[in-house]
C-alpha cells in the first residue's frame, strides 16, 4: 500500500503544473474515507486533486521549482502517514492539508536557514538588466508580453523571499491561495485579528519591495 501511494505521489506531482483542483468538500471526505479503507486508487485521486495547491504553497515559499517539487512529494508522504488523524468535524481537508504543508515548510526553513544566510536577494532577480562597465547603459528589454509576465512573477517571488516567514505565509495563503481569514487562522493557529494585521503589514512591505525592484530595472 505504501509503495502504491508513493508511486502515485511521484507520478502526479511530476506534472503538477498541469493539474486542476476540482474537488469539493464532499468529494474530499469521500476520497479520504476510501483511502482509509485501503483503496489504493484513492491515493492517486487525492494527490491529483490537491497537488497544484500544495505545489503553489511550496514554490511561493521557497522560490525554487525543484525544491518545491521535492517538498510537494514530501507533503503527500506525510499525508499518507498522518491521514488517520484527520477529523472532518474539526475543519475541511484543505485546511488540514494546508496546516500540514505549513508545518513541513517551517521545518524545511529551519533546516536550510544557514544555506540562505549568504544569499543576496538581488542575485535571485534574473529579470534585472546588467549595466555595461563601459557606458553604464541598460541592456534593452524584450517587449513581448510573455517575458514581461515572467519578469513580474520573478520580481514578486524575489520580494516574497525578502519578507519574514510570518508575513510571507500570510500573503501566500490569502492573496495567492485565496483562503478565507478563518481558514488561515486555523492553519497558522492564530486569531483572525492577527491574520489581518500580518496581512496589512505584509502587503505594505511587499509593495515597498516591488517598487524598489522596479526602480532598479
Amino acid at each position: 500500500m505504501a509503495t502504491a501511494a508513493a508511486g502515485a505521489i511521484w507520478n502526479v506531482t511530476g506534472a503538477v503544473c498541469s493539474n486542476t483542483i476540482t474537488g469539493s468538500l464532499d468529494s474530499d471526505y469521500t476520497i479520504v474515507e476510501r483511502c482509509l479503507s485501503g483503496d489504493a486508487a484513492a491515493w492517486e485521486d487525492l494527490v491529483r486533486l490537491h497537488s497544484r495547491r500544495v505545489y503553489g504553497l511550496c514554490y511561493r515559499f521557497t522560490g525554487r521549482e525543484s525544491e518545491a517539487q521535492d517538498l510537494t512529494q514530501e507533503v503527500f508522504l506525510r499525508v499518507f502517514r498522518a491521514l488517520g488523524s484527520f477529523r472532518s468535524a474539526e475543519g475541511s481537508f484543505g485546511t488540514w492539508l494546508a496546516r500540514l504543508t505549513r508545518n513541513l515548510l517551517i521545518d524545511h526553513y529551519r533546516r536550510t536557514r544557514n544555506e540562505r544566510v549568504t544569499d543576496s536577494i538581488e542575485e535571485q532577480l534574473p529579470g534585472i538588466e546588467v549595466r555595461s562597465a563601459a557606458g553604464g547603459a541598460s541592456a534593452p528589454r524584450r517587449p513581448d508580453s510573455a517575458v514581461a509576465g515572467r519578469e513580474a512573477s520573478e520580481l514578486l517571488q524575489a520580494a516574497l523571499a525578502k519578507l519574514s516567514p510570518e508575513l510571507r505565509e500570510t500573503i501566500i495563503l490569502r492573496d495567492l491561495q485565496e483562503m478565507e481569514y478563518r481558514e488561515i487562522a486555523d492553519v497558522l493557529a492564530i486569531p483572525e485579528g492577527t491574520v489581518k494585521s500580518r496581512l496589512n503589514r505584509g502587503r505594505a512591505e511587499l509593495s515597498r519591495l516591488l517598487k524598489k525592484y522596479r526602480e532598479a530595472v
